[in-house]
């Protein structure tokens, strides 16, 4: 590798994370998924490579702003984040999604797995070297129990918000859960439909670490269960399990 090449290399992989942490704010960042789309995203976070990383997906119809008020409060308590747009969303939240816009169409569920692996190759390509958490909502909740199976070395734990069999094959998401002995944590709507769907998907899990957190108060669908302007009854209950169970990790 030539000095320039690597000055170069250095450059790309460390001035998101140099940004970040001079503007306090999320910093924009792209990179390209296996199949040649390009992801879109926002790193919360900065310099420290050593800090535990966690991935955010999004619901259907959605984009990365799901997250704009959930990954700063995952700033404070340790963590740095990355909010991406998935190649199967839309414009909820009044900003549209970037690499569906860029893609030129909304493509179905399980092809947005391809997306979420793009996200855990930035992280694991970037230079970080801490631990690496995937959280998904709703459709992504059931693809994460995908991607921690097919990359059980490079997945410390998972979150699943409104976790259900939304892809192809009838209990694709059970039998990917059925490979994970990471620790796990699944929430849903105070709905009894959502709530025996996430059962069943963490009782397939043989994993020692799960938690399934049944709100007692009130949840909505995906992770705007944490979004005090879609729960604003519920939020705070939802948010205090999600930090126990991000404080139990060993990280």
């Amino acid at each position: 590798m030539g000095i320039m090449h690597a000055l170069w290399l250095f450059v790309c992989l460390v001035a998101p994370f140099t940004a970040a942490a001079a503007n306090g704010g999320p910093t924009p960042v792209s990179f390209i998924a296996s199949d040649n789309v390009t992801i879109f995203a926002d790193y919360y976070g900065g310099r420290d490579a050593g800090r535990p990383l966690i991935l955010l997906f999004h619901q259907a119809g959605s984009n990365r702003a799901e997250y704009a008020p959930i990954a700063p409060m995952l700033t404070t308590l340790g963590f740095d984040a990355l909010a991406i747009d998935q190649r199967s969303g839309g414009s909820l939240w009044g900003r549209a999604n970037e690499t569906v816009q860029h893609l030129g169409r909304s493509e179905d569920y399980d092809a947005a797995l391809h997306d979420l692996e793009a996200a855990l190759v930035w992280a694991k390509s970037s230079g970080r070297s801490g631990p690496v958490i995937v959280w998904g909502s709703s459709y992504s909740a059931a693809l994460v129990f995908l991607l921690a199976a097919k990359h059980p070395q490079d997945v410390k734990a998972l979150l699943a918000f409104s976790p259900g069999e939304y892809l192809a094959g009838a209990s694709s998401v059970r039998s990917a859960a059925a490979q994970l002995s990471i620790p796990i944590f699944v929430t849903s709507a105070k709905e009894s439909g959502e709530v025996a769907q996430a059962k069943a998907i963490l009782d397939a899990a043989p994993a020692r670490q799960k938690v399934q957190f049944v709100p007692h108060i009130a949840g909505v669908h995906g992770s705007s269960t944490l979004r005090s302007d879609r729960n604003p009854k519920g939020a705070e209950e939802n948010w205090a399990a999600v930090k126990a169970f991000l404080a139990s990790l060993a990280l």
